[in-house]
C-alpha cells in the first residue's frame, strides 16, 4: 500500500513545501509528484496534503504519515543494504560549519549512522573557511559550510547548494543602541563569512561599529549575545528560542542572504561521500 517511491515524493512535498520543488529535488516531473500523492491519499482514505495558491502544508494525518514515511525507508534501505551483501565500509571525514552543527545536523548523522553503520564517521567542526583548508589538504572528505550566493564568499570554489537563508541581526530581547553610538559587534575571527557581510552591511548604511567580543565557535558568539555585550550576524532559521531578531526595531541595515554548501574531496572513497551528501541534501537542516 505505501510504496516506497511515493513515500519518498511525499516527504520531499514536506520538507520543501512545494510540488515543483520536490521534483527538481527527486530529479522527477511535478505531475509524477502530484500523482504519487494522489495515490497515497487514495492508499490511506486520508487527506495528506492542504493545498491553496501559495503554500503546500501537511494535515495531521499528513504529519503521521510523515513520521510512518521515514520509518519506513530507513527500513527499507537498511535491509537493501543488508541483503544486497555491499554494505559500505571505512572511514568517512566530514566538517561542518559550528552554527549548522546547532541544527537537525546531528539527527541527520544519526540517520545516516544507521543506514551505513560500517562506515567510520569522524566529525570535524569549525569554521567555513578553515574547513576548506582541510579539504583541500586531503584531511577531510566533504565539508558542509557558509558561502555567499553569487560566489562571493571568497573560497576558491563554489559547492552545492543544500539549503538558502538570510542572515539577520541577533540580540536580546529589550536590547537598545544609545542614539549615536557604535553599534556593537558579536563575530567570529576572521576570516569569517557572516562577520565581513555585517560590516560591510553596516559601512553600506553609514553606522559605525566596534567589536565587543571576537570569538572562533558559535557557543562563544550565543553566550556574549546572552549576556549582552552587542549583536551578531546569524542566519535567520538558527537564532535560539531565547534570542530574537533585532534589526527592523533598532533600524539596522539588511544583511544579505548565505547559503549552506556542500563541498567534496575528489580523491576521497566515492561511494560513502555520496551517501552522506545525499542524506544531508534530501532532510532538511532546521
Amino acid at each position: 500500500m505505501l510504496d516506497p517511491v511515493m513515500l519518498r515524493s511525499f516527504l520531499a512535498v514536506a520538507e520543501t513545501g512545494s510540488f515543483t520543488r520536490a521534483a527538481a529535488q527527486l530529479g522527477i516531473s511535478q505531475p509524477t509528484v502530484s500523482q504519487h500523492i494522489r495515490k497515497l491519499e487514495q492508499a490511506t482514505g486520508r487527506m495528506l496534503v492542504a493545498r491553496d495558491t501559495r503554500e503546500v502544508a501537511l494535515t495531521d494525518n499528513g504529519e503521521a504519515l510523515a513520521g510512518f514515511a521515514r520509518t519506513i525507508l530507513a527500513a527499507h534501505a537498511a535491509a537493501d543494504g543488508y541483503f544486497s551483501g555491499s554494505a559500505m565500509r571505512g572511514r568517512l571525514r566530514f566538517g561542518a560549519a559550528d552554527d549548522l552543527a546547532q541544527t537537525q545536523l546531528p539527527r541527520i548523522l544519526r540517520h545516516f549512522r544507521r543506514l551505513y553503520p560500517q562506515i567510520n564517521l569522524e566529525l570535524t567542526v569549525g569554521q567555513s573557511w578553515p574547513l576548506y583548508r582541510r579539504l583541500k589538504g586531503g584531511h577531510l572528505d566533504l565539508i558542509l559550510v557558509k558561502q555567499v550566493p553569487g560566489d562571493e564568499s571568497g573560497l576558491p570554489e563554489y559547492g552545492t547548494v543544500v539549503q538558502r537563508d538570510e542572515l539577520v541581526w541577533a540580540g536580546e530581547e529589550g536590547a537598545a543602541i544609545a542614539e549615536g553610538a557604535p553599534v556593537p559587534l558579536v563575530t567570529y575571527h576572521a576570516p569569517s563569512i557572516s562577520r565581513r557581510l555585517a560590516i560591510r552591511a553596516l559601512e553600506g548604511a553609514g553606522r559605525t561599529w566596534r567589536i565587543t567580543c571576537n570569538t572562533r565557535e558559535v557557543n562563544g558568539v550565543l553566550a556574549a549575545v546572552r549576556a549582552g555585550l552587542g549583536f551578531a550576524a546569524l542566519p535567520s532559521r538558527l537564532i535560539p528560542g531565547d534570542l530574537v531578531q533585532v534589526g527592523p526595531r533598532l533600524g539596522l541595515p539588511p544583511i544579505g542572504d548565505v547559503e549552506f554548501t556542500l563541498l567534496e574531496n575528489p580523491i576521497a572513497p566515492v561511494e560513502p561521500v555520496r551517501a552522506l551528501a545525499t542524506a544531508i541534501r534530501e532532510r532538511t537542516l532546521t
